[in-house]
């Protein structure tokens, strides 16, 4: 196990290397200009704070802004600096832990500073809705086998499908203009509100569980269908196997059978989707988070690419491809854990 551990981790280093630059390099190619997106280039692009004015009509304020951040500079030599550091500016880099500094959304701030505000809404939205789409996909999933062929299961799945079809942006818009209309003491935005003084800890704890409500919904409807579908298979494909009917004959009872020994050999597809749970915490819902006025990493995802903030990007990039190859070495080392026929040679 543990040389296969270590080829893994190897392996992420070129891949890491070969995303990272792919997506610097098409940010930096692609139009626009953070220097023109930032405040600090508006004054110095003529506005009443400029001096200094180029014939190029850039102020030597926006020249130097260009320089700081290696604007100035072909798209590799600002990967590189992102990646290893300058030493004549005091940066270690992205493999010495510094992210660097955000430059249009807040100027000269750590990127880390910025990520770590917006991060743990993001974290609790995905949490909430990773447990809400796995228990009932798995529950209705699971029913569905067992009943394979009977009116509850074709109407699970004609249910989910339709679910599944609907735009999400559709759906949060639906139910914003619906509670506001007919509910308008349920809130449509945010994720908490500012404790009132004659309030106990259950009434804010409710309070708090109400903001969920919607963007949890919107978030984890579209997975119900698949994540559904794919327990029901596996279910359907473990169920009629010999060992199966050997715990029948042994006078298990049917959900002793059905948990004990169906439900754990049918988790390998369902860990294989468990694997993409970690990039999406840190990455977000971009639209969800934008419809509901939350302020997590899709909202700052959003506005770093319409303001190309490239250091902020970058290391949400960086570290969302990294957590996809660290999900998939766990989903790998599940596998032998749940089944152990499954092993690492």
């Amino acid at each position: 196990m543990r040389t296969y551990l270590i080829k893994r981790l190897l392996w992420m280093i070129p891949t890491l290397l070969v995303i990272t630059v792919a997506s610097y390099g098409m940010m930096r190619l692609a139009p626009g200009d953070p220097v023109r997106a930032s405040f600090l280039a508006g004054d110095a692009a003529g506005g009443e704070g400029g001096v200094g004015v180029r014939k190029d009509g850039e102020s030597n304020a926006a020249r130097e802004f260009r320089r700081r951040f290696y604007l100035d500079q072909p798209w590799y030599v600002g990967y590189w600096r992102w990646l290893v550091g300058d030493s004549e500016r005091n940066r270690g880099g992205i493999i010495r832990g510094d992210m660097g500094d955000s430059i249009v959304l807040s100027l000269g701030t750590p990127v880390w500073d910025v990520i770590a505000e917006k991060l743990p809404a993001t974290i609790k939205l995905n949490v909430w809705s990773f447990v809400v789409v796995y228990l009932v996909s798995i529950t209705f999933g699971l029913y569905s086998a067992i009943f394979k062929g009977s009116f509850a299961d074709r109407f699970i799945s004609i249910f989910f499908f339709i679910l599944y079809s609907l735009p999400a942006f559709w759906l949060g818009i639906m139910m914003i203009l619906f509670v506001s209309r007919y509910i308008p003491w349920w809130p449509i935005s945010g994720l908490s509100q500012m404790a009132r003084p004659d309030e106990t800890y259950w009434h804010s704890l409710g309070r708090t569980f109400l903001h969920y409500v919607m963007p949890v919904a919107c978030l984890s409807y579209g997975g119900f269908a698949s994540l559904s579908r794919f327990t029901r298979a596996s279910v359907l494909e473990v169920i009629w196997q010999d060992f199966v009917r050997a715990a029948r004959a042994k006078g298990l009872s049917e959900w002793s059978v059905v948990f004990r020994h169906v439900f754990r050999n049918s988790l390998v597809p369902l860990i294989t989707l468990a694997a993409g749970i970690l990039p999406s915490m840190l990455g977000g819902s971009m639209i969800i988070e934008y419809l509901f006025n939350i302020p997590g990493m899709g909202t700052l995802m959003l506005q770093a690419l319409s303001s190309r903030d490239y250091p902020v990007l970058m290391t949400v990039m960086g570290l969302s491809t990294f957590l996809v190859l660290i999900g998939i070495l766990i989903s790998d080392i599940l596998y032998a854990v749940v089944d152990p026929r499954i092993t690492f040679e």
